[in-house]
Order: structure tokens, then sequence, then C-alpha cells
């Protein structure tokens, strides 16, 4: 143990533990999570360039947008039952981007009169999972017996004007002018995927100025590639939280009230997710990013309803595990690491240098080969 070439790889990594100095909040935690995401990526690099896994070659469909229907069923279910363990920037980036599905104050509705707000919207379909989604009496066809419970009273400007063909309540909270749901799902893509297009193009529009030297060298090529990349990226959010949303009509249309009644917010997440195939190509990163959200979120949502108990400086602990796998992954194959810059950030770390592991080992591999020659 003490003279494999791995030992001081992974030695090197209790260095980790001094991260037990800065204080236990959320950044801690999410530089923990973050080095294990890429310990974890890089491992699987490793060993498929290795040839452990995959030997008679990779799937087709198989890829890292497969990570995104369990990331997106998971914090779908989090924003709506256990929105205290969802971040709060991706909450407000979706009920933007739900048009169609989260109602708006009308301009001409008096404003003394009240307005559900949009997070009171959420909290009300989480009530009606719960209460394992009632069926609804239109108030309009039968005065006076509306079965809306006292605790989603909130929701009464909705569902008091709600058009009488609709028979759940959900799709009166969701969509109470237009009794069909494929009508609106519709109308969502069109109305949505405008605006999504819009921000990233901007997004990606100032990180591909990085790269004007491409883009003189090449302008047509440059902007097909950025074009491409924005409109795939913005069916994807698009087909994402449209479906997570229109998944609760399919559901109560098709499913009995009373099977799995909470969990259908997992599912409707895990179904917007496989909308990630289309922009499959070049997201890793943003997939991962996926990840690590959902990784803090179930940790959060677990220590809430006690399925874990958690481990004092466990985040700690986290780390120095990464930093090992990550050591090893150097030592081992450190083409495994993408990123020059990060391969030689390793190296001054590691009291190496301002060196690429991975050209130094690919030009000792071609001097073997015309040597052998």
């Amino acid at each position: 143990m003490l003279t494999s070439k791995f030992a001081p790889a992974i030695g090197s990594s209790l260095a980790g533990l001094c991260l037990g100095v800065s204080p236990a909040d959320q950044l801690r935690i999410t530089i923990a999570i973050y080095t294990f995401s890429r310990s974890l990526e890089f491992g699987y690099n490793a060993l498929s360039e290795s040839g452990y896994i995959w030997r008679n070659g990779k799937p087709w469909w198989f890829g890292s947008w497969l990570i995104m229907p369990f990331a997106c069923g998971q914090l779908l279910h989090a924003f709506v039952l256990d929105r205290d363990c969802f971040p709060e920037s991706y909450g407000k980036f979706i009920l933007r981007q739900s048009p169609e599905y989260i109602q708006t104050r009308p301009a001409d509705y008096p404003a003394s009169r009240p307005w559900p707000a949009t997070f009171d919207i959420v909290d009300a379909l989480a009530g009606l999972s719960k209460l394992k989604w009632p069926a609804f009496v239109s108030p309009i066809l039968f005065p006076g017996k509306e079965t809306l419970p006292s605790s989603l009273a909130r929701m009464s400007p909705l569902t008091s004007s709600a058009h009488p063909l609709i028979t759940h309540t959900s799709c009166a909270v969701l969509h109470p002018k237009d009794p069909s749901c494929t009508r609106t799902y519709l109308k969502y893509f069109l109305r949505s995927f405008p605006s999504v297009a819009r921000f990233f193009t901007l997004i990606y529009g100032a990180f591909a100025m990085l790269a004007y030297k491409s883009l003189l060298k090449s302008p047509m090529p440059f902007l097909n590639r950025l074009a491409a990349r924005i409109l795939r990226m913005s069916l994807f959010i698009t087909g994402a939280i449209g479906t997570s949303w229109g998944s609760i009509c399919l559901f109560n249309n098709y499913m009995p009230r009373a099977m799995l009644p909470t969990q259908r917010w997992f599912l409707g997440g895990f179904l917007g997710g496989l909308w990630a195939y289309v922009a499959r190509t070049g997201e890793r990163g943003n997939f991962l990013y996926s990840l690590r959200l959902s990784i803090d979120s179930l940790w959060k949502v677990g220590r809430k309803r006690g399925w874990w108990k958690g481990v004092r400086n466990g985040d700690v602990l986290v780390f120095v595990a990464s930093l090992a796998l990550l050591n090893a992954v150097y030592e081992a194959k450190p083409a495994a690491i993408r990123g020059p810059a990060l391969r030689k950030g390793m190296g001054v770390m590691r009291g190496e240098g301002w060196v690429d592991k991975a050209e130094e080992k690919k030009g000792e591999a071609d001097v073997d080969h015309v040597k052998q020659e």
C-alpha cells in the first residue's frame, strides 16, 4: 500500500481536511458537492477510456443527458412539496417561464380584491396532491356547491370563474379559462419558447464573444453552431417546464386519484427531463450543474423528513474522498480530466508547476512509438 504509485496521491487528499476551517454553511456544502460530482465525472472518463466499461462501444442513446430525468424529477418534487429545500433562483426562473400554467393578475382585475401569488398557486397544487386530487365542481353550474377545501380558499379568484367543462381542481387552478389540457400545452409552447430563446441568446451570445478568434476565422460555421445550440437548449427548457406542468393534467385524466398522489411530481419532472435528449450534445456542464442542485436539495429534504441523519463534518469527509479520487485519476489517466487549464491547476496544487501532464504523457508515447519504428 505504501509503495503504490497512488499512495502519495491519496495521501495528499488529507489536505482536504483544511476545509473544516471554513464555517459549516452553504458554501462549504457547495464546494464538497462540486468536487464530488467532478471526481465522479473524471472517474467515469478514466474507466471508459481504460476499457473497463463499454468494451463493445457505448450505446448511441447513453450520455450525460440521462442525468436530467432524475434530477428534474427530484427538483420538481422538492419545489412543490419542500420549497425550503429548493434553490430559490431556480424556482423563480421556472415560474417566469410558465405563462400558461401560473396565472398572473389580469390587468383589469380590481386592485382591492385579492389574487393568489405565484407561490400560492404552487402551494395550492401541493395541497391538492396531499388531498389526492379532488374533483372540481363548477360554481357557475352549481352555485353554492363548490367543493374547494377551506385550506385552498386563496384559489377562489381562479376557480370561481373557471370554465364549467373543467372536471379536475388542478386544471381549474392551472388553466381556468381553457378546459382543454392539450390546447393549453400547445399554447404554452407558443408563448414560452420565444422568451426562453431570447434568454439563451443573451447568455450564450455573451460567452461566444470570448471565442472571437474562432468567429473572425470562420464566422458562418461559428454562428451556425451557436444558433443550433441556442435552439436545442431553448427547446429542452421549454419542453421540460411545460411537460412537468402538463403531466399533472395527464395523470389526473388517466390515473386513479389515490394512485401515487404526491409521487406524481417526481414522475412529471422525470418526463420533463427526457427533453434533455434534444440538447444531449455539448451540454454536459449544464446537466452536471442540475445534478449538483439536485444532490444538495435531496440531502436537505432527507434531513428535513428524517430519512437520514447528518454526520458531523460529513461534507469535509466527502471533500477528502473526492480529492483522493481526483488525484488517483490524475496519476493513472490524466487525460480523463477534461480541460488543460484544470489539469495545469492540479499540477500547481501538487507542486509540479504549470504543466499539462496529459500532453507530457502524449509526447512520451509519441517518442516511444518513433523509437520502436
